[in-house]
């Protein structure tokens, strides 16, 4: 009965012929809650049948009778609830016009096949369309609505390559980093795995080519992809094709006359010439009118007469209507590398105080020349990005961008002071922004600096190839900051690399010596670690030449640890008491090398030693940062766990996990929720150390570490042998042999065969603890 209800409310839906953001809003009920009513995953309130059926123009006491035998029937809520999908549509145009027959094929094709793709010319309105008949299509398609810009004709954008692009993809399902593999046939069939497990709708939006999106269509399986592009996709088996022009003349006055807000009198046939009938010029041609009262269309047509018949004069006729600063801008913006920007990047991005910034984007937001897609973030649409950059003069690009750059690195010099790094990182801000937000609380930078990720990587890549070397460094060098908390440490390594050049033609030792320093640090990271003990060395070099004692003890602190990793105690040993001899002008420094040392105790097995070491410094650790503090309790909770105290061992580890939720870094939250696991094993709580352990892995999957993986699962392994029970020990042992032998971990490697050879055969019919 429910289904038989959820049916009758989708005809209701389609009667309406509304999107359902469109409907949501009429009916004043959330567009998620409709979705579960037309789904026939939930039973609406009667008063929202009610209005459903006022919006379709039907009488709703025909419903009465079903809607209650549905509501007093028997419930589901025991059922599991579904797992949350995603839904990221970009907003539904609110005055779409025209497009009838386009529109009722595409969604007539929904039923019948799995692949459509649009194509047309630039400006005609493929993605209007997509978008517009994707939220119309949303209730039928529960398993998701994914949306991927592929940029294959933006102007100043790389093209997301079908690798990156199923990444992506993979990730908008759920799925962790750690699960996602590295070849893209092996992402693409595990993409058409995972959609045939679905019914979601999936678009695809500006493909280059078929060969663009051929490894990202789906297989077997109910899913549905629309790809827009302006090529003919026939190369493609089996997909639907929806070739577009540009509009009849009737729906090109009709989408004229709805985006301009009324008819006016005057010659509505030359306005629509001179847009070529093309949906966005027509509404760049409107918006013109609409906010312009005291205009007729005679005014519009004479102004757009001044220049020849062609698509960029609209775009042309808008910029005369410009004041220079206004069209300065909007030449800018259409430089910038990312999405988006906001207020304070664009202000950077001039080189204007903020408030004049602020003003003039609200002016280009005014004339369409510019969209706000959320509030205080600005985009272009590609068209209008190309004709910004044919405006921009080619002597404004470099010093634009490197104002930009300056931006963002003033912002993240803010994020530094906040997360407890000790490396010194001495980045040069040629020019400081007119302004930056309020990165004042650790919360609020760490925001901003997520939310500018995507940007941050575009300016980043963009430095590089137009050699703005200082940029290029230090936006390399603070890339570390996000990729310790977020994981991704191949692409870190891939961003010290390409701008190594940039910092060794900068000519200064500091910088230099800093960059070694991490590449050398994430070389260790993914267990590399003779090529990490060389940069190491080198930064240590570099370091000492330059008389930074700080991050010359820190180094040493970085190579003691590679020994720890293979072994050599006495060298990491030797190491560490230089750098203690250094006597670096930091008091955090001196207590991690300490903690350091601590360390080489427990492996040494002088557990006794080592507590004493860190017990001495504990006190001073808890008032100097978190990190340090998180050190030295890893290690008294270690010794501890050694000396037969599980109890104490528990609590330390406890603590560190509370420390590094604190400073949201959750590479170290994995290593002491593991710490946490591997104590409750020996207080014979399994149970709980089981759900500890699964929590630490899935993060480090999460994050794609397979080096620190590894690290959770040997400890855990020896603990679950330590306790009496090898067949999880072996278990342990084996996953940590098999991500060692398949991302090159050679030096685990042993650690992990040798935890298997003590783990015994089990004797069939007897239990290895009888």
């Amino acid at each position: 009965m429910r289904e038989e209800l959820a049916g009758r409310l989708r005809q209701l839906r389609d009667l309406t012929g509304r999107s359902l953001r469109e409907l949501a809003r009429d009916v004043h009920v959330s567009s998620s809650s409709l979705s579960r009513y037309f789904a026939g995953q939930a039973v609406p309130p009667w008063p929202t049948v009610v209005a459903l059926c006022k919006a379709a123009g039907r009488d709703p006491r025909p419903l009465r009778e079903l809607w209650e035998r549905v509501k007093d029937g028997p419930q589901t809520s025991a059922a599991p609830a579904a797992p949350p999908v995603r839904n990221d549509l970009p907003h539904d145009i609110s005055a779409f016009t025209g497009r009838r027959a386009e529109l009722d094929v595409l969604l007539s094709a929904a039923r019948s096949t799995s692949v459509v793709a649009i194509d047309g010319m630039g400006g005609v309105g493929k993605s209007a369309l997509a978008v517009h008949a994707a939220h119309r299509l949303t209730a039928g398609f529960p398993g998701g609505q994914l949306y991927l810009d592929l940029h294959g004709f933006t102007p100043g954008r790389k093209r997301v390559e079908p690798a990156e692009a199923l990444r992506v993809l993979l990730a908008a399902l759920g799925l962790p980093p750690g699960r996602i593999p590295d070849g893209v046939a092996e992402r693409a069939a595990l993409w058409r795995s995972e959609l045939a497990t679905r019914r979601a709708i999936v678009l695809l939006d500006n493909a280059a080519d078929a060969d663009h999106v051929r490894d990202l269509l789906p297989g077997a399986g109910q899913s549905f992809v629309v790809i827009t592009s302006r090529r003919r996709m026939v190369e493609l088996d089996g997909v639907r094709p929806i070739s577009l022009d540009v509009l009849p003349t009737e729906e090109a006055a009709e989408l004229f006359v709805e985006s301009a807000g009324g008819a006016r009198p005057g010659d509505v046939g030359e306005v629509l010439r001179r847009c070529g009938n093309l949906p966005l010029a027509i509404r760049v041609a409107a918006a013109r009118l609409r906010h312009r009262p005291a205009w007729t269309l005679d005014t519009l047509v004479e102004r757009m007469r001044e220049g020849e018949l062609a698509v960029s004069d609209v775009f042309e006729m808008s910029l005369r209507q410009l004041d220079p600063a206004q069209r300065r801008m909007f030449g800018l913006l259409g430089l910038v590398p990312g999405d988006d920007v906001d207020a304070y990047a664009a202000a950077a991005l001039a080189g204007i105080p903020l408030a004049n910034a602020r003003s003039l984007l609200e002016d280009l937001v005014d004339v369409h020349l510019v969209q706000e897609p959320a509030a205080g973030r600005y985009r272009m649409h590609d068209l209008l990005r190309q004709a910004a950059r044919a405006d921009a003069t080619a002597a404004d690009r470099v010093p634009a961008i490197a104002r930009l750059g300056d931006y963002y690195l003033s912002g993240m010099l803010a994020v530094k002071e906040l997360v407890e790094i000790l490396i010194p990182l001495p980045v040069t801000v040629a020019q400081p922004p007119p302004a930056l937000p309020d990165l004042s609380g650790f919360d609020t930078a760490v925001a901003w600096m997520d939310a500018e990720w995507v940007n941050l990587v575009a300016a980043f890549s963009l430095a590089v190839e137009l050699r703005i070397d200082a940029t290029a460094v230090g936006l390399g060098q603070f890339a570390s900051i996000s990729h310790a908390r977020r994981g991704g440490t191949a692409q870190l390594r891939r961003w010290l690399e390409i701008s190594m050049p940039a910092a060794e033609r900068l000519g200064e030792r500091r910088v230099l010596a800093s960059h070694r320093y991490l590449l050398g640090a994430v070389l260790m990271r993914v267990g590399h670690l003779q090529e990490a003990a060389a940069e190491l060395e080198a930064a240590r070099v570099l370091m000492a030449a330059e008389g930074d004692l700080v991050a010359e003890a820190i180094t040493l602190l970085q190579l003691a640890e590679i020994r720890l990793y293979t072994c050599e105690t006495e060298g990491a040993v030797e190491l560490l008491q230089q750098a203690a001899a250094l006597r670096p002008p930091s008091e955090a420094v001196r207590v991690r090398v300490r903690a350091g040392l601590g360390l080489a105790m427990l492996q040494l097995g002088q557990l006794g030693e080592a507590r004493e070491v860190v017990s001495e410094v504990i006190e001073t650790a808890r008032g100097l940062d978190r990190q340090t503090e998180r050190m030295c309790v890893d290690v008294l909770g270690r010794a501890a766990l050694g000396l037969g105290d599980a109890g104490t061992a528990l609590d330390f580890a406890e603590q560190a996990v509370a420390l590094n939720r604190l400073t949201g870094n959750p590479i170290f939250e994995a290593a002491s929720l593991t710490d946490t696991a591997v104590a409750l094993r020996h207080l014979g709580r399994a149970e709980e150390a089981a759900v500890r352990h699964a929590e630490a892995v899935r993060i480090l999957e999460r994050a794609g570490e397979a080096h620190r993986t590894v690290r959770s699962l040997l400890p855990y392994a020896e603990a679950c042998l330590a306790t009496g029970d090898p067949d999880e020990a072996a278990q342990h042992f084996r996953a940590a042999l098999e991500i060692a032998a398949a991302h090159g971990l050679t030096y685990q490697v042993p650690a992990a065969r040798a935890g298997l050879a003590r783990v015994s055969r089990p004797v069939p019919g007897h239990s290895r603890n009888s």
